[in-house]
């Protein structure tokens, strides 16, 4: 069964990948950058666990709550099905696919056929839109192949894994009931909660607080480092490719703004943008370092990336307190 007048979404990052992949199926046609903005996607985490091979820098707000912005912003039904059965979990997605309905799904892209970089990470997300009696029809980032296939064995195994991000085989339909919101009205209010939540985060290794505590974390998490290449050239790979961190959110964020101004026609947004298309280069050069560091095993080149992520705090700090402003 595969979909009809199925149409795909280019992005980059999973997410916005897979939402919006389902958006355009319902005749929403939104950019990445704007569904990342709307979705108030900007953030930061350093997170480190025991149960984890090595800490994970991420760039974007928690797993989820992106595409719950975007549909709570833009009018839209979401709905969200989880369950510790595989059983009932196939049956969910397969009962919507038969329906003519893109689902989304989050699961560990370890068990994914097309994924060359075997590493679990369970905070992926995939769109489909068709399967057979072997294979289920993925929509993934452009860097994945876009239009892919996985087995339903290897599926089944990614949407139940268990770990870090993982959720219960998470799947979710979004659906249309009314006139879009205008997107003069939606833009300033998704940018001004964003800001607020960057500029007062919870805990310390959260937005630019947390970037600061990443300034000391890697020095230590460097000298204590059992595979340091490992460590740190697998992050510059998800920092720059991946889509957890590093310039890729810098660089949608910035796109958002600029797509905003052209809109909005407001000052902030222009010097917004601006600054981010500065910081974005330097989230380039702390991703380089750690691939250098990861390549060399020299410590001289995370001395320099933890000067930068001091810089970069305040660099970000400085530009959020100006797009709070907004009016």
């Amino acid at each position: 069964m595969i979909i009809k007048n199925f149409k795909s979404f280019t992005g980059q990052h999973c997410e916005t990948t897979a939402t919006g992949t389902l958006l355009r199926n319902i005749g929403i046609e939104l950019s990445e950058p704007m569904l990342f903005g709307i979705g108030e996607g900007l953030g930061f985490i350093f997170w480190n666990m025991k149960t984890m091979d090595f800490p994970f820098i991420g760039g974007r707000i928690k797993t989820d709550l992106l595409t719950q912005n975007n549909t709570r912003n833009l009018n839209l039904k979401l709905e969200i099905h989880e369950t510790s059965s595989i059983k009932k979990a196939w049956s969910n997605v397969k009962e919507n696919i038969d329906k003519g309905i893109v689902v989304a799904l989050k699961l560990d892209c370890y068990h994914l056929d097309y994924f060359t970089n075997k590493i679990h990470f369970a905070g992926h997300y995939v769109a489909m839109y068709g399967y057979d009696e072997d294979y289920a029809y993925l929509v993934d980032t452009l860097q994945q192949g876009k239009e892919v296939k996985t087995t339903l064995e290897n599926l089944k195994l990614a949407r139940n894994e268990k770990g870090p991000m993982s959720s219960r085989n998470l799947s979710y339909t979004i659906q249309k009931l009314e006139k879009l919101p205008d997107l003069k009205t939606v833009i300033p209010n998704a940018i001004t909660r964003n800001a607020k939540d960057y500029l007062s985060p919870p805990i310390t290794n959260i937005g630019y607080r947390g970037i600061v505590k990443t300034s000391k974390e890697i020095k230590k998490w460097f000298q204590r480092s059992t595979n340091i290449s490992r460590d740190f050239k697998t992050t510059a790979m998800l920092m720059e490719k991946a889509g957890t961190g590093g310039a890729l959110f810098r660089n949608l964020y910035r796109d958002f703004l600029k797509e905003s101004f052209d809109l909005l026609q407001l000052k902030q947004l222009e010097e917004g943008y601006t600054m981010f298309y500065k910081i974005a280069q330097l989230w380039t050069k702390v991703s380089t370092l750690f691939d250098k560091a990861g390549e060399t095993e020299n410590m001289e080149f995370i001395n320099e990336a933890s000067e930068i992520l001091i810089d970069l705090s305040e660099k970000e700090k400085k530009t959020m307190e100006l797009l709070y402003s907004i009016k």
